[in-house]
């Protein structure tokens, strides 16, 4: 008699990543969320899975940390310290390289530390902003933020949601992830500025007429009391992070801390990107589904052979990342690294090639398409064929110098 669970589980786990891929289904009005939850829900309506198997697939500590890194990014950012920072380079009036190298570094620094999305959805009005002010081009700066954003967000767990969800699983420690990841994440920087400037070099050198910009809001006593308080705890975060403390507790305890305030706990809530968190339990339950029933069937160590592991899942993590986004491919890696013989390295190459793989396409990642969006409601265009100028190239040399580090520095 044949076994229906598998050829079940494949039929809706094969339907939901088609959808995931263009993001939507023909004549219906679906996001990548709700495919996830529909692709969730019909394992459990067709008996693939039970609720009781389908809550525990969820990886809650991914869920926790991810949550309580948007709601401590959000103080920080309530707190004015993305305004403070972008003020502090107007003030300074910088060359347009040199400015460039500041929108690098800081988009990069940021992103290693507090969620890429969200230093993303601050910072873009903010640099626009600061290019009317000063008379700059606007797009080789937005080009600058959005791939300085996935490259610096490489180098710690905490920098992008699907570093998070590698981190729970392998079971690397924050200091280790950081310690291995942290040079690729800091030679991707340099990279990114190399290839924006050299992209931009005609750019660069115009200047347009200041455009008139409101003046900076000056942080009242209460205002400037939360960004010192937001600050030491996100000091405090980071330091625990880095002494071994489980990173979803020291993140919950954290946003606890933060809430502890007169400011209405709402505005802090604004800052949690919910459908993301959604798309990540229905994706847990959808990938677990897949796993149970039929990846478990297959000899995976004779796929991967005695040699390597870094190139070949570098690359195919690449093409899997553009082709449907970088956060269900991680998941779908998962079975393929339980049989790698060397799991760290496997698990790093896999963080690595996911996050840069985000910077080939305008697509290739969430921190992209809102950099995006972001500059089209402030009358900006940051378009398809424009980014790939910067992004095709530098998606090569980065994802290239990675795999050679993590080649040999692996042990």
């Amino acid at each position: 008699m044949v076994e229906w669970k598998p050829w079940t589980a494949s039929a809706i786990f094969a339907a939901v990543y088609a959808a995931l891929a263009p993001g939507k289904v023909p004549g219906l009005r679906m996001d990548r969320p709700t495919i996830a939850l529909a692709g969730a829900a019909a394992m459990l309506a067709f008996g693939v899975m039970d609720l009781r198997e389908a809550a525990g697939s969820v990886d809650s500590s991914t869920i926790v940390l991810l949550f309580s890194m948007m709601i401590l990014s959000g103080y920080l950012r309530l707190a004015g310290l993305f305004d403070a920072a972008t003020e502090a380079v107007a003030v300074r009036k910088p060359g347009p390289t040199a400015m460039l190298a500041i929108v690098v570094a800081l988009s990069g620094m940021l992103s290693a530390f507090f969620v890429n999305d969200v230093v993303c959805v601050a910072l873009t009005p903010l640099i626009i902003g600061l290019c009317r002010r000063l008379g700059r081009p606007t797009v080789p700066y937005l080009v600058a933020l959005a791939t300085a954003s996935n490259v610096g967000s490489t180098a710690t767990i905490t920098g992008n949601p699907q570093n998070m969800i590698i981190g729970s699983l392998s079971g690397i420690s924050y200091a280790r992830f950081a310690a291995r990841l942290g040079p690729i994440a800091v030679a991707g920087l340099a990279i990114t500025f190399a290839m924006v400037a050299l992209v931009y070099r005609r750019a660069l050198r115009e200047e347009s007429p200041p455009r008139p910009a409101p003046p900076p809001l000056r942080p009242c006593r209460a205002r400037r009391g939360l960004l010192i308080r937001s600050g030491l705890v996100a000091a405090a975060t980071v330091a625990a992070f880095f002494a071994g403390v489980p990173a979803a507790g020291a993140a919950l305890a954290a946003a606890a801390v933060l809430m502890l305030d007169r400011l209405r706990p709402g505005r802090a809530y604004e800052s949690v990107d919910w459908p993301l968190l959604v798309m990540f339990m229905g994706l847990f339950a959808v990938v677990h589904g897949f796993e149970s029933n039929v990846v478990r069937l297959w000899d995976l160590s004779r796929l991967i052979g005695e040699g390597s592991s870094v190139v070949p899942l570098s690359l195919a993590s690449v093409f899997l990342s553009n082709l449907v986004s970088n956060v269900p491919a991680v998941l779908l890696f998962e079975p393929l690294l339980a049989a790698i013989p060397d799991k760290e390295a496997g698990w790093l190459a896999l963080a690595m090639s996911s996050t840069l793989a985000g910077n080939l396409t305008l697509l290739g990642s969430v921190a992209n398409l809102i950099v995006a969006e972001g500059a089209r409601r402030e009358g900006e265009d940051l378009g398809f064929l424009e980014y790939l100028k910067v992004g095709v190239p530098l998606t090569i040399v980065t994802v290239g110098v990675g795999i050679a580090w993590l080649a040999l520095t692996s042990y």
